[in-house]
């Protein structure tokens, strides 16, 4: 990886500290034998009228689908377990508002990218609960976020 590329992957990891979002979610889903599913994102945002820069994001990190919203913004939206590990681990040491959440997303990606969630034990997803926990804790979010007994009745981790 030449400078340029470091100097690419520096301004990328200040774009997300500035305007973006890490996440990890459990999502209902009604097929296949468990009925939720985890979904990991980085996420950039920017106002329509100048997003510009995601299409040059996308482009130097090669992957991720970009739309426009109904309130005039643009997101650039990476989803996929090994994506997201793989982008997390580039843009770490550049990394300095969101560290925290980015070490958090970077340990869940590498635990679910490992083995397919049937062969997670309860310590397993347990910790995930954590990792998710101490994610959504430093996300500003106009939603209501899962506590952590809604994430274990969700995942029947109760005892």
């Amino acid at each position: 990886m030449g400078s340029r590329s470091k100097i690419d992957l520096a301004y990328i990891a200040g774009f997300l500290d500035g305007d973006g979002s890490l996440m990890l979610q459990v999502k209902k889903r009604k097929d296949g034998k468990l009925k939720w599913r985890f979904m990991c994102t980085i996420c950039f945002y920017q106002d329509s009228r100048h997003e510009k820069p995601l299409y040059w994001i996308r482009k130097i990190l090669g992957i991720g689908y970009l739309s426009r919203r109904n309130d005039g913004m643009s997101e650039l939206r990476i989803n996929g377990f090994k994506q997201v590990r793989d982008i997390l681990r580039n843009l770490l040491s550049f990394i300095r508002f969101k560290k925290n959440q980015a070490r958090a997303l970077e340990k869940a990606t590498s635990l679910l990218s490992e083995k397919p969630l049937s062969g997670f034990s309860k310590k397993d997803l347990r910790n995930l609960v954590d990792l998710m926990l101490a994610i959504q804790s430093n996300n500003y979010a106009t939603k209501r976020k899962k506590t952590r007994q809604e994430l274990i009745k969700i995942l029947d981790l109760t005892p």
